[in-house]
């Protein structure tokens, strides 16, 4: 995939000396009309050096993660980076709130629920995993702009779950990018800083989310924040790949399409979210607890010598497993739910066994899963609360 990049800042040489280290044009950068040590636009003093003020915007468990650096930076009285830090996380319908929320009421830092930001004065704003788009009129309150700590290698997979489709479509690399935020659009602003790791094989969502937070907060560990500029990578990227939120209609298993690998790149990608979905006899059913097929079943006579089409279902007994064919070859199931949770011995036993019969009038590959067509939810305008 060829990637397009437009420049967003030059930089400016210190003393005008070539090879010395190159500081940026941070009133221009951030549409300020001050100077580091003075007053930016709106009267705030503008600091050059630790201890910063710090204003973190996080929900979920990769966000914990950066907030909990952060604040360890804060704890560290010998170091002194950190002076203040504050949080903004979004209401939740749990009483104990987000992972985020829940971390910054046992640190007993100042929580604000999204849109109160607060009245303090801050030097930079984190974001990590918030969701919710901020306006310029904010932006241009912190003097050195808002960070976002983006699990992904920008500019592949920008949008709410990255994570997800680095998984979904076999990606073999990822990494975290700290960028800085512009307004109105997700993820597209100059890159700061990017480290680039291999995906393990078979890693689920879950799996992979724990490896990048880790990774996401080693990586805001910052000792002075005018370091964190791009020179190496000064550039706004505006070809990317979407990484759009998951819906219910993305579990549905579309047996005559997709492939067993596919199939498990799914499984292994939101399964820890939504279950896989199907249906039976005109009812959703629920697949729980998807397996790798042992190729010495593929030999079984009950797959060589029965017509089978995508979506067939048949039970092997010895390994005690729903073997459902797909596009190119078969898929276990060791569970399901169908009104209940069902072993794959219980869904044989209710619903397969009566199919087996030898009288029975219907075929065995007339015994199948079917795709589940679920209608298309109509799209939200996405709305830009402009926090004064």
């Amino acid at each position: 995939m060829r990637v397009f990049m437009r420049r967003c800042w030059g930089t400016l040489p210190v003393g005008g000396c070539a090879g010395r280290r190159k500081i940026p044009q941070w009133p221009a950068l951030a549409g300020l009309s001050g100077s580091p040590g003075g007053e930016d636009g709106w009267g705030v003093r503008v600091r050059e050096k630790p201890p910063w003020r710090v204003l973190f915007f996080g929900t979920d468990e990769f966000a914990r993660e950066t907030l909990r650096a952060l604040h360890a930076a804060r704890e560290n009285k010998e170091e002194e980076l950190i002076e203040k830090l504050e949080v903004v996380t979004v209401p939740s319908p749990s009483p104990k709130g987000l992972p985020v929320k829940q971390f910054a009421v046992q640190s007993q830092l100042p929580v604000y629920e999204w849109p109160d930001v607060g009245s303090e004065e801050y030097d930079v704003g984190v974001v990590a995993s918030f969701g919710r788009l901020l306006s310029e009129a904010l932006i241009l309150k912190f003097p050195y702009g808002i960070l976002n700590v983006h699990p992904s290698c920008l500019p592949r997979w920008r949008g709410p779950a990255p994570i997800i489709h680095t998984v979904l479509h076999g990606d073999t690399i990822t990494g975290v990018t700290i960028m800085q935020i512009r307004p109105k659009r997700f993820d597209v602003g100059p890159i700061l800083k990017q480290e680039v790791i291999p995906v393990p094989p078979k890693t689920t969502s879950k799996e992979l989310e724990a490896v990048l937070s880790r990774l996401g907060a080693d990586m805001v560990q910052f000792s002075n924040i005018p370091l964190l500029v791009p020179h190496d990578i000064h550039s706004c990227y505006w070809l990317y790949l979407v990484a759009p939120k998951i819906s219910a209609a993305t579990s549905c298993v579309k047996w005559e399409e997709q492939t067993s690998e596919q199939i498990f790149r799914l499984y292994r990608a939101i399964g820890n979210i939504i279950p896989l979905q199907t249906l039976w006899m005109n009812n959703t059913i629920k697949l729980l607890d998807l397996v790798e097929v042992n190729s010495l079943l593929l030999t079984d006579s009950k797959l060589t010598e029965q017509a089978v089409i995508p979506g067939s279902v048949i039970y092997h007994k010895k390994s005690q497993i729903l073997l459902v064919c797909c596009k190119d070859g078969w898929i276990g199931v060791r569970s399901v739910m169908l009104k209940k949770t069902l072993t794959a011995t219980d869904f044989y036993n209710g619903y397969l066994h009566h199919w087996y019969q030898k009288n029975s009038p219907v075929q065995p590959s007339q015994c199948r899963f079917q795709t589940l067509r679920l209608p298309p939810k109509k799209r939200q305008k996405k709305k830009i609360i402009a926090v004064q």
